[in-house]
């Protein structure tokens, strides 16, 4: 009888060593790092780590195995695993997992791994087309008939693989590990998918993943990658800034007098908070009080330069399903009890208005701004063309005077583009120096006659400003063009006299003593039509504008 009780002794402690040397998914997934197995929360559609890993069709090697440099035809295999974190408690994080295979090497509709053609100069002509070809393997036995193979099908845990369509067509195993748990599916190069953050603590944890390949026998490690994601109560946002004439829109500062847009971006890929109520509390910093607003995009002008701290709280009000509700017990005295349940009553009338049941969230940006004079307008007020010599016909000079509202710029930049605006023709940049007023001549040439669109910006270091105008370039007169327009002058001029001889007759029978509207207007018209047509075959400079206080400089 003791002899018997031995045995069973022995028989039992060998059952406790063999369950202890067996291999869990934690030692193969973890990589080296070994978490104490705590208060983990399950994870939906997750197991535990601590479950028996079937090293026999997964073999396990150790990074410095020398296995791995074989393990795949052609050189190693990467994966690239990327995520979309940070996700707001409660939302889904992404993954997605990309493997990259060696050079020359691509997976077919297949899902078989072939070569490339023609991918190098040197490709050999006689190259076998495939590197894995494993439809021929699923075509000759399906996996089930084959010798050997009627266990194939499975995970590392035993578990069957799901026979979804195309299941046969997915040949990599993909093997994810995070807080303490394991995820597994079949694929194929490339996979995704999303897990539920609401059992996830806060914080940063690392997701690994282990990828195996289809062998005939067992599957084959062939890549492993981890990424970092952060799991917050905290709504990830993102505020950009523009202003119409901000030189830089990333160094934080803008032009004083001149709006700024804020739009906010809400970092929710799982459109967690599509159904959420979501406001803006915005606080310049400059004095201007606190503004709610419940768009995502908001206009504020600041009035005085200097610096200014911008404050933002994002609230989302999240509908959420209503826990049931636990009796508890009154208090001794019967006022304490009514108080209690006055209050408990208020409070939630207050927070689900409409019966449902909500959470509250939060998202907080500040930045520092700092507000400076700068270019608020730029306006060409004068453009006048150069009258050149014979010997400079070659080329049209134009003079554009301008002026701009606000600091003094320190370059200018003329673009000339076609008649559309759209197609560009060259940029010519220059520095300026002006200490008293924004008041410049900017001259530039002209190779070809034709209709040009001229863009002069005028900048300083953090701002810029714009002004537009179309302009029509005519080529100098040759002497033989000369000839021509002097002959067709001539005709015109006697054209003109006999005009001039029937306009007199005809308004020579009257003579008023005063003129009256009427008269003004023929005269004034008369002398309209003999300005133009002076001013049309004897074109003269317009440097006598009478905006121009003083003569500018020449750039």
């Amino acid at each position: 009888m003791s002899g018997a009780c031995r045995y069973l002794g022995f028989l039992l402690l060998v059952e406790v060593v063999l369950c202890a040397a067996a291999t869990r998914f934690q030692d193969v997934l973890s990589n080296g790092r070994n978490p104490p197995v705590a208060s983990y929360k399950q994870v939906q559609g997750w197991s535990s780590d601590q479950n028996n890993w079937n090293e026999n069709l997964y073999p396990v090697w150790e990074e410095d195995d020398p296995r791995w440099k074989d393990c795949w035809k052609g050189g190693r295999v990467t994966a690239k695993l990327v995520t979309d974190s940070p996700a707001l408690v409660g939302s889904n994080v992404t993954f997605v997992v990309t493997l990259q295979f060696p050079k020359c090497q691509e997976e077919d509709n297949d899902g078989n791994i072939i070569y490339k053609r023609n991918c190098t100069p040197d490709f050999p002509a006689s190259q076998d087309q495939y590197v894995y070809n494993w439809t021929e393997w699923i075509d000759s036995c399906g996996w089930e008939n084959c010798t050997g193979n009627h266990s194939h099908n499975v995970f590392p845990d035993g578990r069957p693989f799901p026979h979804n369509p195309g299941w046969r067509r997915r040949h990599f195993v993909y093997l994810f590990h995070t807080f303490g748990q394991y995820y597994e599916i079949i694929g194929r190069s490339s996979v995704i998918f999303s897990v539920n953050t609401a059992n996830i603590t806060l914080g940063k944890h690392v997701m690994g993943v282990s990828i195996y390949r289809r062998g005939h026998s067992t599957y084959i490690p062939i890549a492993r990658a981890s990424a970092i994601y952060v799991v917050t109560e905290k709504i990830p946002i993102f505020v950009s800034m523009y202003q119409k004439h901000d030189r830089n829109i990333s160094d934080s500062i803008f032009i004083k007098d001149s709006p700024i847009t804020f739009d906010v971006k809400i970092h929710d890929p799982s459109y967690y908070l599509n159904n959420s109520a979501i406001s803006y509390k915005w606080n310049f910093g400059d004095g201007s009080g606190l503004f709610v607003a419940s768009g995502a995009t908001t206009p504020h002008t600041y009035a005085l330069q200097g610096n200014f701290t911008l404050n933002l709280t994002v609230q989302a009000i999240i509908p959420v399903p209503c826990r049931p509700v636990t009796p508890t017990p009154p208090l001794p005295t019967s006022a304490a009890s009514s108080n209690s349940t006055y209050s408990a009553a208020a409070e939630t009338m207050e927070d689900n208005p409409d019966g449902g049941c909500h959470i509250y969230r939060n998202g907080y940006y500040t930045t520092g701004l700092s507000i400076v004079e700068g270019i608020l307008e730029v306006n060409i007020i004068q453009m006048t063309s150069i009258q050149m010599t014979e010997s400079q016909a070659e080329n049209s000079l134009v003079d554009f005077v301008v002026t701009c509202q606000g600091s003094l710029p320190t370059d200018v930049c003329t673009a000339v583009s076609d008649p559309t605006c759209q197609v560009s023709q060259g940029v010519v940049c220059d520095p300026v120096v002006i200490t008293d007023e924004c008041l410049l001549t900017i001259r530039r040439a002209f190779d070809e006659p034709g209709t040009y669109c001229i863009n002069i910006t005028l900048g300083d270091d953090t701002s810029q400003a714009l002004a537009s105008a179309l302009i029509s370039v005519n080529r100098g007169s040759s002497p033989g063009t000369t000839k021509g327009v002097f002959i067709f002058l001539g005709l015109m001029a006697v054209f003109a006299s006999v005009g001039a001889f029937v306009l007199y007759k005809r308004y020579k029978q009257y003579k008023p003593i005063e003129r009256s509207a009427g008269q003004a207007e023929n005269q004034e018209g008369l002398s309209a039509y003999f300005s133009n047509f002076k001013a049309f075959f004897f074109p003269r400079s317009t440097e006598r504008n009478p905006l121009l206080k003083t003569k500018p400089g020449i750039v």
